[in-house]
């Protein structure tokens, strides 16, 4: 897929890593809309950024912990399920309204995202990433539900790429450590960088143009790609 004046959807596309996606899609070309909830600034500052309006570049905030008051997001080309809920919490310290809200954001809504996205009038190709973790590959001992939506999500992708097939393609993305978690932002995050094969954090450019790789590549469908320095392989 051509991506230069493709219109492209990143959820959670002002901060972060949804950041860095979002600047590496307007680098090829293509016209972004950065979803927001509660970071308006960051997100009107991204557009400016990129080009502003006269680039197409545009920014949209809705909430994903409600999946079914989505908006109409108009035509697009790709979608990026980027945006993410994280509390790590084990299953006996877990109350059930937190575990309900992180399958809304990180399951329910990309998923109805994505349907409505393939539901789309036309017959021109249309690309998903899903934004995983490399916790997919592993049983995680510190987080429960966020682990488990992750999973789910990872599984969705698979069905998702089956069944949307061939107009649709769907792939996911596994990232390892690239930010510390929020809350923690001084965190050096020594021992798990010295824990995993590389020893290194992953750089957001490069979790950034693998999303770009995906979303572009014709020949690429049900994909899940770990970008995180090896630590998929403990």
């Amino acid at each position: 897929m051509e991506l230069s004046g493709k219109r492209v959807l990143v959820t959670g596309g002002a901060l972060r890593v949804g950041r860095e996606i979002s600047k590496a899609f307007a680098r090829a070309g293509a016209k972004i809309v950065i979803h927001y909830r509660d970071s308006e600034k960051e997100a009107q500052q991204l557009v400016e950024e990129l080009g502003g309006a006269e680039a197409g570049h545009s920014c949209i905030r809705f909430d994903l912990s409600d999946p079914s008051s989505l908006p109409d997001l108009g035509q697009l080309d790709v979608l990026i399920n980027n945006a993410s809920l994280f509390l790590q919490r084990k299953l006996s310290e877990e109350q059930l309204a937190d575990a309900k809200r992180q399958f809304d954001v990180n399951f329910f809504a990309p998923m109805e995202l994505v349907k409505r996205f393939a539901a789309q009038p036309g017959d021109n190709e249309l690309a998903v990433v899903n934004i995983l973790d490399q916790r997919i590959c592993k049983t995680d001992s510190q987080s429960f539900s966020y682990a488990l939506s992750k999973k789910a999500l990872a599984e969705a992708t698979l069905a998702a790429a089956l069944q949307l097939a061939p107009r649709v393609r769907v792939n996911g993305l596994a990232p390892g450590p690239v930010f510390p978690p929020k809350g923690m932002e001084n965190s050096k995050m020594r021992k798990t960088l010295e824990s995993i094969p590389l020893h290194k954090a992953v750089s957001p450019q490069d979790l950034a143009e693998a999303c770009v790789f995906l979303a572009s590549n014709s020949s690429i469908a049900g994909a899940l790609l770990p970008v995180d320095c090896g630590q998929h392989l403990l």
